[in-house]
């Protein structure tokens, strides 16, 4: 598999990521909640399975472009050799992570969690360092 299609599954978990939190409030809606309900810091309070779900859309954003960045550069610097061994184990790694946000905050899920983005990081700064080499 390639940088390329790594960067296709992150941005694919991405929007699956927002399309089952966005779900919820289609549920709300059918049944009966105004559809102008929700807005930006409104306090309306969601279970904290969508909560965690947003949250866990939200970290795959921040990371997705740094992500797409590096593999596409190294797509137009003719060095895939430098991202491809590494892509789909950042792509797992964000899965686990996604996954384990998801299943709860315990202070162990969370250093779960945190381990999984650490070796995202790792791994980013690796493809950063054979991008200059």
């Amino acid at each position: 598999m390639t940088g390329i299609m790594a960067v296709l599954g992150f941005a694919l978990w991405t929007l699956l990521l927002v399309f089952i939190s966005v779900n919820w409030r289609v549920i709300e809606v059918l049944r009966g909640k105004a559809m102008n309900s929700w807005g930006r810091n409104d306090g309306i309070a969601r279970p904290a399975i969508v909560m965690r779900m947003e949250h866990a859309h939200l970290n795959c954003l921040e990371n997705l472009p740094i992500f797409a960045v590096l593999v596409f550069s190294a797509y137009f610097l003719n060095k895939q050799a430098a991202v491809d061994g590494l892509a789909f184990y950042v792509l797992y790694a964000r899965v686990a992570q996604s996954v384990t946000h998801l299943i709860g905050t315990t202070a162990t899920l969370v250093f779960v969690r945190a381990t999984f983005y650490v070796l995202q990081v790792l791994m980013f700064l690796t493809m950063f360092w054979r991008l200059l080499a």
